[in-house]
């Protein structure tokens, strides 16, 4: 059975935060018929939240590809070695 962590990853968690958040404040926004505040809190805070989170899955912190191989220690192919 493949291992699957179906978004639990610190990627995923601070994605879904901030967007719901952007949500939260756009959603205030469109009360308070304030769009600049709508376009640039709301919308620009979901667009940011994308950024971040494919930034986080690109350091290591989503879920692996699962075409990639199984991961393994920095030391265990032998590129870092100096000698």
């Amino acid at each position: 059975m493949a291992h699957n962590e179906h978004g639990h990853t610190p990627a995923a968690w601070t994605t879904v935060i901030l967007i719901l958040a952007g949500f939260v404040v756009g959603a205030i926004a469109v009360i308070l018929l304030n769009w600049p505040l709508f376009w640039i809190g709301g919308v620009g805070l979901v667009v940011v939240a994308g950024i971040v989170g494919k930034v986080m899955q690109m350091m290591g912190l989503g879920q692996r590809d699962p075409q990639a191989g199984p991961r393994q220690p920095a030391g265990a192919t032998g590129e870092d070695r100096i000698g």
